[in-house]
């Protein structure tokens, strides 16, 4: 039985944090030579701790960068953008071949396996790009570029976690040869080429059905507006379409075996069988590691549940999956370890239906499902300095960073009245790991342009990045308001 109800809070008793503390350790990071000249603002005094204000008004933005370089920083150039259209060129390419030198396409049938082949490869590229192990891993490679290589590459290789534009594009793509599919297989049957079943026809006819519904389903409107919906689609769609791509691709191999070859052998010797089991594993994977574990739960005030567990540690910058019913929904949240303690935390916030009755109701147990997933936040790694600009509950996918010190950091939060929100215990926490952060009051003092804010760390902290962990909107007004100025900004992107 696990002894986390009777472990003691983490958090000490809370003392005032003092404005300037002599006793203060030296700061473990070597002083670097500022490459922007200063500019002397106005401060403001504040009685929540941490470093003094910025008067954001005052701050000076330099000039954007020319309008040729400007124009690839932009949302809809994104590298996320890039790779959903490089996926789709070559599936381009691959049907000029098919309609041309591949002959795929006569007047004696079509290549069926072929065009099968190429839409079951893009559903695997679309399925295996989101598996948590090969998530981490693209996160690996990219963040083992070292610090002394060029801003430009790292700046490129921070872009890692926009991935998902493969993922998009292998969906739409193998979605469409999959219809392509589906219109040659009737092709075939209506002219009586080949020994195409009926059971085959009517399975293709099916999963076109399925698929078409999974991506109508995942459009961003869509999706942000019925999200649930969304989720349900995905895993119940999914997993109906998973065992009838099993049944097609036994009836597909039943139809172009050759004569001799049985069933089993031609099913076997077929691509698809061996890309059906990549699929399969990487889908059930997660589902393997399904448990029902018990929580403590802190309420610093009606709007956060502090939660802790104790049956795992994960490293810093990544999130855990929780549910309250695993077959239903499922909400991501990052893992907040701390460095001298097993276990983590999670940070949840009221912004909805779920946590509002989540914070309510405080639950004993909770159910999780695969393994801890990097997000965004690990590319600090690759930068000498970052600047994290986060607002309310971002803090709790900020946090762990700071008490890992994952890189030198400088901390600029803005939320609403932060002791009574997120209690003292925390603040504390945060003003030990950080004692110069900029924690914003936007109850006191409004909320705050949070570009001119980042622009002013950048410079005085000397940082090479902003990572920003906020709401869409603002997270689109800082990365795009860096990156025109020619800082690298990173920030989710809500891809899924």
């Amino acid at each position: 039985m696990s002894d986390l109800a009777a472990r003691p809070s983490p958090y000490p008793p809370a003392t005032p944090h003092p404005q300037v503390n002599p006793q203060a350790p030296a700061n473990p990071y070597p002083p670097v030579q500022n490459h922007y000249p200063p500019t002397p603002l106005p401060r403001l005094t504040r009685p929540q701790g941490g470093g003094p204000m910025i008067d954001p008004e005052s701050v000076v933005l330099p000039p954007q960068i020319p309008f040729m370089r400007r124009i690839w920083k932009s949302r809809w150039l994104m590298h996320y953008n890039r790779l959903l259209a490089l996926t789709l060129l070559i599936n381009l390419a691959v049907a000029i071949y098919a309609l041309g030198s591949g002959n795929w396409f006569t007047s004696d049938g079509v290549a069926l396996g072929a065009v099968a082949k190429a839409s079951l490869i893009n559903l695997t590229v679309a399925i295996g790009f989101r598996q948590q192990y090969v998530v981490n891993l693209l996160f690996r490679i990219a963040t083992s570029v070292p610090t002394s290589w060029p801003l430009k590459i790292r700046w490129t290789a921070g872009k890692v976690y926009h991935f998902g534009g493969i993922h998009v594009a292998g969906a739409v793509a193998g979605t469409a040869w999959f219809i392509v599919l589906l219109g040659s297989i009737v092709y075939h049957q209506a002219n009586n080429l080949g020994s195409i079943s009926r059971p085959l026809a009517v399975v293709s006819a099916m999963l076109v059905m399925l698929l078409v519904l999974m991506i109508v389903f995942s459009l961003p409107r869509f999706r942000a507006k019925y999200h649930d919906n969304f989720e349900l689609m995905h895993r119940f769609g999914g997993w109906s379409a998973l065992g009838l791509f099993w049944i097609h691709t036994v009836l597909l191999s039943a139809s172009l075996r050759e004569t001799g070859t049985s069933v089993i052998g031609a099913v076997v010797s077929s691509l698809a069988f061996w890309l059906l089991i990549a699929v399969t594993i990487s889908i059930v994977l997660p589902w393997l590691r399904l448990k029902k574990v018990p929580v403590r739960i802190s309420r610093p005030s009606n709007h956060v549940a502090l939660v802790e567990f104790d049956h795992v540690t994960p490293f810093a910058g990544s999130s855990t999956t929780v549910s309250r019913n695993p077959l239903m929904e499922w909400h991501a949240f990052a893992n907040v370890p701390s460095p001298a303690q097993e276990g983590f935390r999670l940070t949840i916030s009221r912004a909805g239906d779920w946590t509002a009755k989540f914070i309510d109701e405080a639950p004993s147990h909770v159910w999780v499902k695969g393994i801890p997933t990097a997000g965004v936040g690990n590319v600090d790694q690759l930068f000498k300095r970052v600047v994290w600009v986060c607002t309310g509950s971002g803090i709790g996918p900020t946090l762990p960073h700071l008490l890992a010190k994952t890189a030198p950091a400088k901390l600029i939060w803005a939320t609403r009245n932060p002791r009574k929100t997120y209690g003292d215990a925390l603040i504390e926490e945060i003003l030990e790991a950080q004692p110069d952060a900029l924690l914003w009051d936007t109850d006191a003092h409004g909320k705050p342009d949070m570009v001119k804010l980042a622009y002013q760390a950048v410079k005085d902290f000397d940082a090479e990045a902003v990572i920003t962990i906020s709401n869409k909107k603002l997270t689109w007004q800082v990365v795009e308001g860096m990156e025109r100025i020619g800082i690298p900004a990173y920030g989710a992107i809500w891809d899924s």
